[in-house]
């Protein structure tokens, strides 16, 4: 499948209708205008690929809703050469927002179906991140911390504290907090033992996977 003129005016069109609904970072419109959310998204959803929905994919997981990519993006502040965790790789496309934004991504799946798939196909776009690691979110990435910033595309059910252990002094945690309906969290590190909260509205978010032992 390819990347048509067509697909980019859409991609601009669905620009207008985030920055309508409150997203200002340049950075991060740009970048959604440049990532080709279609070839993310199974083929009989790509019709929809410009919609402001999420849509399944394989399982049973979602490729968010790119209003809440680009919202979660904007949280984290991301500059050029940031080092970026992500927790839940999904079919990729957040990963490739924050490549295309120039971060240095470190991406953590639990799904192997999901991992062995988006592993294979993000570089074919042109996206490598700096690791994809099979593995348990919760746990984070001890030996590559600290991180400028970590995002969570899974509902929470609480902050997992190896996460907020990893965060560089004045890096962002957004990660989405609750069992049903989640509260989108930002915390702030501050200082080495001080953190800043600010829970920023409800969001709905497929369940992070519960902690191996």
């Amino acid at each position: 499948m390819k990347d048509t003129n067509k697909h980019k005016g859409l991609r601009n069109q669905l620009v207008s209708i985030i920055k309508n609904k409150g997203i200002e970072d340049e950075n991060v419109l740009k970048a959604i205008a440049n990532v080709p959310r279609h070839l993310f998204m199974d083929s009989g959803f790509v019709d929809f690929a410009y919609k402001d929905k999420a849509f399944p994919i394989a399982a049973e997981q979602t490729i968010s809703q790119p209003y809440t990519v680009a919202y979660q993006t904007e949280l984290l502040e991301v500059k050029n050469g940031d080092k970026i965790l992500e927790i839940g790789t999904g079919s990729g496309y957040q990963t490739a927002v924050l490549i295309e934004m120039g971060a240095k991504v470190y991406t953590i799946e639990r799904q192997k179906e999901l991992f062995k798939k988006t592993n294979l196909f993000l570089p074919k776009l042109g996206y490598n991140p700096k690791r994809m690691i099979f593995g348990d979110g919760y746990k984070g990435l001890p030996e590559e911390a600290p991180f400028e910033g970590i995002i969570v595309t899974a509902g929470a059910p609480f902050v997992p504290k190896p996460l907020l252990a990893q965060l560089k002094v004045g890096g962002r945690l957004v990660i989405p907090i609750g069992e049903d309906i989640q509260v989108m969290t930002l915390f702030k590190r501050t200082g080495v033992k001080k953190f800043e909260k600010h829970e920023l509205g409800n969001f709905k978010f497929v369940p992070m996977l519960k902690k191996k032992n």
